[in-house]
């Protein structure tokens, strides 16, 4: 009788353990769908700044071509072709320094693209262990009930006696 009341307590022990798990596990698979989508948030806000960062350097590319030609043609008038060479060199300044926010920008959205697989490979994970702590709880559900029916079963044989 008082192994039965033991392994009824540790069933019931275990199975509270087993909710707690998955209860655990649930928060966490929600804790990392929510960065998930922070991630994704981040990578389309990264592709769309990269794609007016490129906007901008072949506008700038552009201007400096349109400065090369103009300072060329411009070579008889002194000041301003000083004028303009200044102007020009400032505009290579001004793309080699999107063109260095560029560079910086692909980094970054290729390091998101790895930590969102990363994430996405965890919840995998995560789901997983979530599916096999719910089997195990049902598992041990089961087995609570067939012991518990057992426990009524010899208690009503002892009463019976």
């Amino acid at each position: 009788m008082d192994r039965i009341k033991e392994k009824m307590n540790q069933l019931r022990l275990e199975a509270d353990e087993a909710s707690a798990k998955v209860e655990e596990l649930q928060t966490k698979i929600k804790t990392l769908e929510q960065e998930n989508l922070q991630k994704e948030q981040e990578i389309t806000s990264l592709s769309h700044k990269n794609s007016v960062l490129e906007s901008e350097v072949d506008k700038l590319e552009t201007q400096v071509k349109e400065l090369k030609s103009a300072a060329e043609d411009g070579a008889q008038q002194g000041t301003q072709n000083e004028t303009l060479t200044r102007r020009l060199q400032l505009l290579e300044e001004e793309a080699e320094e999107a063109d260095k926010t560029l560079r910086e920008t692909n980094e970054k959205l290729r390091q998101t693209d790895v930590k969102a697989g990363h994430f996405e490979r965890k919840v995998q994970a995560l789901e997983q262990e979530r599916d096999q702590w719910e089997s195990k709880y049902e598992e041990m559900a089961k087995k609570y009930a067939e012991v518990q029916k057992s426990l009524e079963e010899f208690q009503a044989d002892i009463a019976n006696i």
